[in-house]
């Protein structure tokens, strides 16, 4: 595999990532994966499996094993080998919301084929009050990050009563992969909870990574009795506690396939990406 790694320090008002590449190969040659964080600067990192461009493109080979992905975070987002679903991690524990609605622990074995990971340690707290929809949820933690600044990444999970909790998973593909708009167009499913307790995991990412990721917020949502869960569309609570983490480093490790390897990445995704992120278009037919 290839490792690009970024250690982004004292972010300031910039849009510069400084990106330094060498060449990987297996994952036992990859001492740093294997054995964990060994300081805390590699705590305050987010730790990224290909680019979001690479996924809505149609590469849903995973790559990086949940075992090693767990060495690198215990919360984050992403999905499964072959689109299979949505990854939730919280608390160390990796789970998979599937297209039936289903809700299931993941197996150290299964591979990952796009996903951000951090490890959780609480920066910043921030009680909120009745939320009408995403919308303005969104609006009150952008005006938080506006506070603490904008460069960086945050991870965030809000736990809470929700009066409304709207989300989607995705039915497993089969090779050839189609690109990821044109699979939720027909393979995809949406789930619809009211008066639901759990966590919404939420991930920022700041302006400047509009070619390696989706920009701005990105939720998942698991149920407290880890029975549901999903890509968040839509939501809505009377209050809920917003515990923040922000993140100063970035790292990410590509895949070595040749479906990637042939992607243009210079190519415009930013209307698919919207799309396939808030997804209302699709939701609405």
């Amino acid at each position: 595999m290839k490792k690009i790694s970024s250690i982004i320090s004292n972010i300031c008002v910039s849009t510069l990532i400084l990106l330094s590449i060498t060449g990987c190969g297996a994952w036992s040659r990859q001492r740093e994966i294997n054995e964990g964080p060994e300081d805390e600067d590699q705590r305050d990192t987010l730790f990224q499996v290909s680019l979001l461009q690479g996924l809505t493109f149609g590469d849903y080979h995973g790559s990086v094993p949940v075992s090693e992905l767990m060495k690198r975070g215990d919360i984050g987002i992403g999905t499964f080998d072959g689109l299979n679903g949505e990854l939730i991690a919280l608390d160390g524990v990796v789970y998979r919301a599937a297209a039936d609605g289903s809700v299931e622990t993941v197996g150290n074995d299964e591979l990952i084929p796009f996903s951000n990971v951090t490890f959780f340690d609480e920066d910043e707290v921030l009680e909120i009050g009745a939320v009408a929809d995403i919308d303005e949820l969104k609006a009150l933690l952008d005006n938080k990050v506006k506070e603490l600044g904008v460069n960086r990444f945050y991870m965030v999970r809000i736990d809470g009563d929700f009066t409304t909790m709207n989300v989607r998973s995705e039915y497993s593909q089969k090779e050839p992969y189609e690109p990821l708009a044109k699979v939720l167009e027909t393979d995809q499913t949406f789930f619809d909870y009211e008066n639901i307790e759990g966590t919404v995991v939420a991930l920022y990412c700041p302006p400047y990574m509009d070619s390696l990721n989706a920009t701005g917020w990105h939720l998942h949502f698991i149920s407290g009795d880890r029975l549901y869960g999903g890509h968040v569309l839509g939501l809505s609570f009377d209050s809920a506690t917003a515990k923040l983490d922000y993140t100063d480093g970035f790292e990410m490790l590509l895949p070595e396939n040749e479906l990637f390897n042939g992607f243009d990445l210079t190519i415009d995704q930013s209307e698919d990406i919207k799309k396939v992120e808030t997804d209302a278009e699709s939701k609405d037919n």
